[in-house]
């Protein structure tokens, strides 16, 4: 079976804990399929979520691209995601006609929603239905702005202090950490665990966290099964606390 959304597919995949992304997923899934003209509005909300996302995960502090409006266009919401990725900062004029192209592109898609979507703003109904090539337009479209955007992520340099991505995201970091970092561990009095790292150069870091917070850091399973079994322990009268 064709695939319309690849792109998309892959993005969403990308951040399954993004539960919002997932709904918009599903929603423009479940509309495409049943040919219902709502998968017209679901594409342009999957590159606004998307759009979301990487501005979240990227927005300088100290110069932020995130819209102060109370409520965004679609289109300022691409130009904020576009600014935070620096793709305007490539000095490569055939680079630089292909983000205006698709910049053109939302504008055309925002213009295709306005007009045809069921699901932002009432429309007459007795307005006819759209075909199917139109809701794959929308797709299409939508696909191409989302394959631009998140490639452009996923080469980025992120930020280690803000970043939301997980662990398995930074292999090669991770590899050079392992081969130059040895750790040691003990026991404190309040039975608090201390982590020592040794650093190249004879430099040592040390953690010291309570046993809850080791359990729901390193291991979220772990962490309920303690909770789990500490629960089950007999109250502690006041009076001996």
């Amino acid at each position: 079976m064709l695939d319309w959304y690849p792109a998309i597919r892959e993005c969403c995949a990308y951040w399954p804990s993004a539960f919002m992304l997932q709904q918009t997923f599903q929603a423009l899934e479940k509309s495409f399929i049943e040919d219902n003209d709502a998968c017209i509005d679901c594409p342009k909300a999957t590159v606004e979520v998307v759009c979301r996302i990487i501005v979240d995960e990227l927005d300088d502090q100290g110069q932020p691209a995130k819209p102060k409006e109370e409520n965004p266009s679609f289109g300022v919401w691409v130009s904020a995601a576009v600014r935070t990725l620096k793709l305007g900062d490539v000095r490569n004029s055939a680079f630089q006609k292909l983000v205006s192209q698709h910049h053109k592109l939302t504008e055309t898609l925002r213009v295709l929603r306005d007009d045809a979507g069921p699901v932002s703003h009432g429309k007459d109904g007795f307005i006819e239905r759209l075909s199917s090539y139109h809701r794959r337009a929308a797709v299409l479209s939508a696909d191409a702005i989302v394959a631009f955007l998140h490639q452009a992520y996923l080469e980025t340099e992120l930020n280690l202090e803000q970043t939301r991505e997980p662990y398995e995201r930074f292999q090669k970091f991770n590899a050079l950490i392992d081969e130059a970092v040895s750790l040691a561990a003990r026991i404190e009095e309040d039975g608090d665990l201390t982590v020592t790292a040794k650093l190249p150069a004879r430099e040592f870091i040390s953690i010291t966290a309570p046993a809850s917070r080791f359990l729901y850091q390193m291991d979220r399973q772990a962490y309920i099964e303690a909770l789990n079994a500490a629960r089950s322990l007999p109250a502690v009268p006041a009076e001996t606390k």
